[in-house]
């Protein structure tokens, strides 16, 4: 059985219609995944400015502010120390006087 060049152009275009058609919804896939990819692009270039923008505001904005937080609460805290030394010591000043005028109040109920 011999094919003809009928039969031959008949088969290759019989082969090229069912090519495609196989081949249809494939490029219909990578149609849809390049759309995809272009969208994905995209947000990717806005969540990119987003980054930006936040570093720069870390930086500019929210490191200072804890800079000078800083700066400003170690001279409060070194303050506070010695102020919480001097409350000490005027505590134990002032109990001697009470517990002398305590004493002094029973020593005067006593007698009267």
């Amino acid at each position: 059985m011999t094919l003809t060049n009928e039969d031959l152009l008949a088969l290759s275009q019989l082969l090229d219609t069912k090519l495609q058609t196989g081949l249809q919804p494939i490029k219909n896939d990578v149609q849809e995944l390049k759309n995809d990819v272009q969208v994905l692009k995209g947000e990717m270039q806005d969540v990119k400015q987003r980054v930006r923008s936040i570093e720069v505001h870390l930086e500019n904005v929210t490191d200072k502010n804890i800079q000078l937080l800083a700066e400003n609460y170690m001279p409060a805290a070194k303050r506070y120390e010695k102020e919480a030394e001097k409350i000490e010591m005027m505590q134990q000043e002032i109990d001697i006087p009470k517990s002398v005028v305590s004493e002094h109040s029973d020593k005067l109920q006593k007698i009267s």
